[in-house]
């Protein structure tokens, strides 16, 4: 008996494996590309439990199977552990330099507690603070920041993809766009330092490939991939944040660094998962931040919940300088 469940369980992670590597963009396929760290585990239980068969050639085929799953699964997550280099340069707290703080939050639509979102926000003291699913509920709930956050870009929707964005340095160049799909927004402008320096931002939200959603990753994929086109050969420095409905360690996240150039600060520090809040076993990180070779990293954050299905996301940068 302990044998036929192990078999099942073996053929259910291999398929669960390999479904990715078919050339489909259908959520049934792409969304195992998520689970990868809880795939790693149950191979690995699943290995562990063969010990107990009988059998020497059905148990070490059916361990050596679950082995191949978990190191395959490995490869893809091990940069978003401390067991890989750490992509960004550490700056310390103390040196005097410009400082750039960041918070990203999906608030999840029907979630009112913004009283949460204001305590975190008085707690960190954000340079740049973007909301996500905000519409116009979040809208007049976050007035209360108005005086600290004079420059200011409102998207809201009652779609879940509303986005707003609050600042304390001018803002320029804005642009809201709707790059793919009708009713996703995306913000674009300039984010002036006081030195001066003038920093290239992208906010994004795109849709994910779910069956409640989009039934392919093809308007996502899109969406990213023409965002790291577009920054690719660009000098000036560059931002690009938000709930990206990707994990960090997926086949179109590791492109759209390629293309952009970009660096992640988890790289080397950790995965930072801020999706599910409420279960713990299902989480994985959804929300990003990438940045031109610009910046150092100061601290970088998973701030506790408010009450979102996203925790929200905290980064300190150090702003280095043009290269």
């Amino acid at each position: 008996m302990l044998g036929m469940v192990l078999c099942v369980i073996t053929v259910v992670l291999f398929l669960l494996t390999i479904l990715p590597l078919f050339s489909f963009n259908h959520w049934i396929f792409r969304v195992w590309e998520f689970p990868r760290v809880q795939l790693t585990l149950l191979a690995v239980l699943s290995a562990t439990s063969c010990l107990f068969l009988n059998n020497p050639l059905f148990q070490f085929s059916l361990i050596g199977i679950n082995l191949t799953v978990a190191c395959y699964q490995l490869a893809w997550i091990i940069p978003y552990t401390r067991l890989s280099t750490k992509q960004v340069q550490q700056v310390a707290q103390h040196l005097d330099v410009q400082k750039l703080k960041i918070l990203t939050s999906n608030v999840l639509m029907t979630n009112h507690s913004a009283p949460k979102l204001l305590d975190l926000i008085t707690k960190k003291q954000p340079d740049v603070i973007v909301t996500l699913e905000s519409d116009q509920w979040w809208q007049d709930s976050l007035s209360a920041i108005h005086k600290d956050y004079p420059y200011r870009v409102n998207k809201p929707l009652d779609n879940l993809y509303g986005m707003h964005l609050f600042s304390r340095f001018p803002l320029e160049d804005i642009k809201v766009r709707e790059l793919v799909e009708e009713g996703v927004p995306s913000i674009q402008c300039y984010l002036v330092l006081p030195d001066k320096h003038r920093i290239k931002c992208y906010f994004l939200h795109p849709a994910p490939p779910s069956p409640t959603e989009n039934e392919t990753a093809k308007p996502r994929d899109k969406e990213l991939l023409m965002i790291a086109k577009e920054v690719a050969d660009r000098d000036d420095p560059l931002l690009v944040t938000g709930d990206l409905n990707d994990v960090a360690w997926s086949p179109t996240t590791r492109a759209f660094r390629q293309i952009s150039g970009l660096k992640d600060p988890r790289i080397g520090r950790g995965m930072f998962n801020t999706f599910h809040v409420n279960y713990p076993f299902l989480r994985w990180p959804l929300d990003h931040i990438f940045h031109s070779d610009h910046f150092g990293l100061v601290d970088i954050q998973r701030l506790p919940s408010i009450d979102s299905d996203h925790f929200p996301l905290f980064v300190e940068l150090a702003f280095k300088g043009s290269n």
